[in-house]
């Protein structure tokens, strides 16, 4: 009994003391008289800290940019070459007109050689992707999951038409991107694949493989590209794209990738429909063919910061470093 009363009266104890040791560090914490590193900076370190990161930063940037650089690009602008000479004056007359002819043709020459796989890409400038209600009308749900999911108020105005609803709804899906190009070199076809085009995330777990479009572009009003009611959304590649909005009012997107090398010298012909109406709003399209390399496409963004926060540091740690003579610690 004693033993048994003696370890009632230990065990309070040592909560107690747990308590009190708590308490103790929860008040140095707010009081911030905890034991903390607190190293003196120097002015021989800060020249030193600054100095290194020139001399690392700049290497690095110098490499990213070359890199960029060997990254092969061809720019093509063709929504006012492809306007007939007639319909400049009024090109949207043009664009809306069902009976004016949209077919067009570019000739692109291959400057450097070009090594498979070459990525297409269409770019859309002036386009404001980025607007709040322009992202908002959408539903991820509805793309998942179909006519099983009924909430999508946030998909006006494109909600429903003539009284049934819309899959997939929204803006977005509404306005898709729909001119079409073909490539050919020296009259024979060029192999254009347009499969995993997407991102595999994409296709697997946001939209339905079971979810078919319902009702699509059937409205007044039309705005894009329609879909195929008898592919699921999952296989329907162009249309993932797409739908994932850009942050910027300038942007590109995957068209597929061309599976031959081109030759420098050689001329690539691309037969395209100018269907995408960008005039109402002096937007801008263009076609990009770009090869790739271990950085990706061409973006001299990053070597350049690379080289400008180098740069920086290596001009701070000099102006510290002359202070530092003039009027040492």
């Amino acid at each position: 009994m004693m033993e048994v009363e003696g370890s009632m009266n230990r065990a309070p104890d040592q909560s107690s003391f747990l308590r009190s040791r708590r308490s103790k560090a929860l008040y140095q914490f707010k009081q911030q008289k905890l034991p903390a590193c607190k190293p003196v900076l120097t002015p021989i370190s800060v020249i030193t800290v600054f100095m290194l990161m020139g001399f690392v930063f700049i290497p690095i940037g110098l490499i990213t940019l070359r890199a960029s650089r060997d990254a092969i690009e061809i720019i093509d602008r063709y929504d006012v070459e492809c306007i007939p000479e007639e319909y400049r004056t009024n090109k949207l007359l043009y664009i809306t007109d069902s009976s004016i002819p949209k077919n067009c043709t570019r000739y692109l020459k291959v400057q450097k050689y070009m090594k498979a796989p070459i990525f297409i890409y269409y770019q859309l400038d002036n386009y404001y992707q980025n607007h709040r209600r322009y992202v908002k009308s959408r539903s991820d749900q509805q793309l998942l999951h179909g006519l099983e999911y009924s909430h999508t108020s946030s998909c006006e105005p494109e909600e429903s038409s003539n009284g049934l609803p819309i899959v997939p709804c929204g803006l977005i899906a509404w306005s898709m991107f729909n001119d079409t190009f073909t490539f050919s070199r020296e009259r024979t076809k060029l192999n254009v694949s347009r499969n995993n085009i997407a991102w595999k995330s994409d296709r697997e777990h946001k939209f339905g493989k079971n979810v078919y479009p319902i009702n699509f572009q059937n409205g007044t009003l039309i705005g894009g590209a329609k879909l195929d009611p008898k592919i699921p959304l999952s296989d329907q590649e162009d249309f993932i794209v797409w739908m994932r909005a850009a942050a910027l009012l300038s942007f590109r997107k995957l068209y597929g990738r061309i599976e031959e090398d081109l030759e420098p010298g050689k001329v690539v012909e691309v037969n395209l429909m100018n269907n995408y109406n960008t005039y109402s709003f002096s937007g801008q399209k263009k076609l990009i063919l770009s090869t790739s390399n271990w950085l990706g496409g061409r973006n001299d963004f990053l070597g350049i910061t690379y080289l400008v926060v180098g740069s920086s540091s290596i001009v701070i740690s000099i102006i510290f470093m002359l202070l530092h003579l003039k009027n040492p610690r």
